[in-house]
C-alpha cells in the first residue's frame, strides 16, 4: 500500500520537511509473570450469572487471549478476553488462583 492511500489520524499538516509519520501501533511488550499483579473478582453479571475476573493483566492481546485460554482449560469453564481483563463463566476464583500461582504470577482473591 502506497503512502497515499495510508489513512493518517490526528495528523493534518506539517510544515517540517524532515517530518516522518509513526503509525504510533508498536506491540506492548509483555512483563514477565513474577511482575504481574492480577487480582481475582467475583462479578454478577446480567441475569444474576456469575463471573470470576482476573484484573491487572499488563501486556499485549495475544498474551492476555493465552492466558485466558490456559485458565479456561485449568476451570474447564467458557470465558472471554478484552480491555486487559478476564472473565470466567461461574465462581472458580480458587482454581484461578491456583493455577495462576502455579505459573509464577502474583496472583490474590480481591472484593468481599
Amino acid at each position: 500500500m502506497s503512502n497515499k492511500n495510508k489513512k493518517r489520524e490526528g495528523v493534518v499538516y506539517s510544515t517540517n520537511p524532515d517530518f516522518v509519520y509513526n503509525e504510533g501501533n508498536e506491540e506492548q511488550s509483555t512483563p514477565d509473570n513474577s511482575q504481574q499483579e492480577l487480582k481475582i473478582w467475583l462479578d454478577r453479571k446480567g441475569g444474576n450469572k456469575v463471573v470470576s475476573r482476573i484484573a491487572g493483566f499488563e501486556g499485549n492481546a495475544f498474551d492476555l487471549a493465552t492466558l485466558k485460554k490456559n485458565v479456561q482449560s485449568a476451570c474447564g469453564s467458557g470465558g472471554a478476553a478484552k480491555d486487559g481483563e478476564i472473565l470466567i463463566q461461574g465462581d472458580h476464583r480458587d482454581k484461578i488462583l491456583k493455577y495462576l500461582l502455579s505459573e509464577g504470577y502474583k496472583a490474590k482473591k480481591a472484593g468481599g
